[in-house]
């Protein structure tokens, strides 16, 4: 196979997962992309071993029956009338949320769905009004990357247990990421409360006009969060497995530790316990990490999931392929389900070329924050949305990154690894470049000793905009590991030293019990 060749076959499946990248670009696409036959298939062999292993494992999605249901009801439709950008709004709210002018792009409008009848009850509680739309100063466009699971299950029905939204912001070249919680309880405008991801299934069910399961999902998001989403992509999870083996593998710095049920290929299951590092994964193993929630809840799986989609894109831009995207579009929308139209594409493309992870935000719901546990009449449970916390990250996410998010712009971060354990330096500045600081691993120092304690030495001592509460607060260190050393001449305002009390796993993860 010549290189050329070579080149076709990796970004036919670079793309076909890195549809994510196309938004970040389709920044996530790729993190289950592809259904495609291919000898170098996951290790538990045929498309049936996996579903076995996968339902047999904790990784599995349960099986539920929805809560919603599909039967329609006449009582709530559909307003024929069409707003563009999803302003539903009335003439005095146009000005906040419609595209600023000059906007060249033409989306795609919204059908507003009717409110549900004053003083009906569903589902046990009252439902929730419309929220206001979210008021937007950029030109953005909105993709939604789905990841469903019908692949795994026997009952016909499309839950989309990945929701992940991207923003692509054309004005100031940045983009923003933000995981939905799949067991996010809402209105749906098929006239019942139901979990988000079932909003997807139902529409497809329904044939929804217009739309079918987008449209659904589409007008649920508007009315529950006040964002319109634009475009989406939707693919399985063996696609995903495919494009990661095709990819090489990719690299993810590992902050908490989880342990679960892992298939071995041979019919037989082991616990797998995966510590802090950085590790390499293959397909069913990038899988494996993606959805494992054993000691973890579906807040952090959200998390893992763009992490995953960050070293997709980090190995997608090394390999120097995003240029040939539209070259092998025709092969994309053969295997991804995505409404982007291809003059979308080349119009979004030179805003993606020159994509960095610095100019990401990633954006997601914090439990006991954004949402409220409750069990619904059927005994499902369930998160609510808090109405004034959600608004206030709906708006963070139309919002440009703030100057000290911008990692390349910020002050530098030095991380030397002290503690004995390989690759740590990477993993904390991974973790504080998630946050968007201007981290870099610096190894370990030449003849150093190993510390008992993480040590972060303030060469800046600046009294007004110091990082370092928020560096402690990102790695989960305490004031007693500061030390201010001024120093005009250096080569990083900040240096860390990790060490074997290094912790920063902060996301609601279970500690593991040895």
């Amino acid at each position: 196979m010549n290189a050329f060749r070579w080149l076709g076959r990796l970004l036919r499946l670079l793309l076909l997962g890195i549809l994510l990248a196309l938004l970040v670009a389709l920044a996530w696409t790729a993190l289950q992309i592809a259904s495609v036959a291919d000898n170098t298939a996951a290790p538990a062999g045929t498309i049936a071993a996996r579903r076995a292993a996968y339902r047999v494992t904790a990784t599995a999605i349960h099986i539920e029956n929805s809560q919603a249901s599909l039967e329609y009801q006449s009582a709530f439709v559909l307003m024929q009338e069409q707003v563009a950008e999803g302003t539903p709004a009335p003439a005095a709210m146009a000005v906040s949320t419609a595209m600023p002018a000059g906007d060249d792009f033409q989306l795609p409008k919204l059908l507003i769905p009717l409110d549900p009848e004053e003083g009906v009850e569903l589902s046990g509680m009252q439902p929730p009004s419309r929220v206001a739309p979210v008021t937007r100063r950029h030109r953005l466009i909105n993709i939604m990357l789905l990841g469903s699971d019908e692949e795994l299950t026997d009952d016909n029905f499309i839950r989309t247990d990945t929701m992940i939204v991207v923003s692509l912001n054309v004005d100031t070249g940045t983009v923003s990421m933000m995981s939905l919680p799949r067991d996010l309880f809402v209105y749906i405008p098929h006239g019942q409360m139901g979990r988000l991801n079932t909003a997807f299934g139902i529409g497809e069910a329904l044939s929804w006009d217009p739309g079918r399961g987008f449209g659904l999902l589409r007008q649920t998001i508007f009315y529950n969060l006040g964002i319109n989403v634009h475009f989406y992509a939707r693919v399985n999870f063996s696609g995903f497995e495919t494009i990661i083996d095709q990819l090489g593998g990719v690299d993810i710095a590992v902050d908490c530790a989880y342990r679960d049920w892992y298939p071995t290929g041979s019919g037989e299951y082991r616990r797998r316990t995966l510590p802090v590092g950085l590790h390499s994964f293959d397909g069913f193993d990038a899988l494996w990490y993606a959805r494992t929630r054993k000691n973890t809840d579906d807040f952090d799986r959200g998390r893992r999931q763009q992490l995953l989609l960050r070293a997709m894109w980090r190995k997608a831009r090394s390999e120097g392929v995003v240029a040939a995207i539209p070259r092998l579009w025709s092969e994309v929308t053969d295997v991804v389900e995505t409404d982007l139209p291809f003059d979308m594409l080349l119009r979004l493309l030179p805003h993606l070329l020159n994509l960095d992870l610095a100019d990401v935000e990633n954006i997601t719901f914090k439990k006991h924050y954004h949402t409220s546990e409750w069990i619904t009449p059927d005994g499902a449970e369930v998160q609510l949305p808090i109405k004034d916390p959600v608004a206030a990250l709906m708006q963070d996410f139309y919002t440009p990154p703030s100057p000290h998010q911008v990692s390349i712009a910020g002050p530098s971060i030095g991380v030397f690894n002290a503690s004995g354990q390989e690759n740590w330096d990477i993993v904390a500045s991974e973790r504080l470049r998630w946050d968007g600081y201007n981290a870099v691993a610096l190894g370990s120092e030449a003849d150093a000793n190993v510390l008992d304690s993480s040590q972060l030495i303030d060469h800046a001592a600046a009294e007004k905009g110091s990082l370092t509460p928020r560096i402690l607060r990102a790695l989960n260190m305490t004031e007693a590991q500061v030390k201010l050393q001024a120093m005009a001449n250096r080569d990083h305002d900040y240096v860390l030293r990790i060490g074997r009390d290094y912790q920063s796993c902060t996301f609601g993860v279970l500690p593991l019990n040895d």
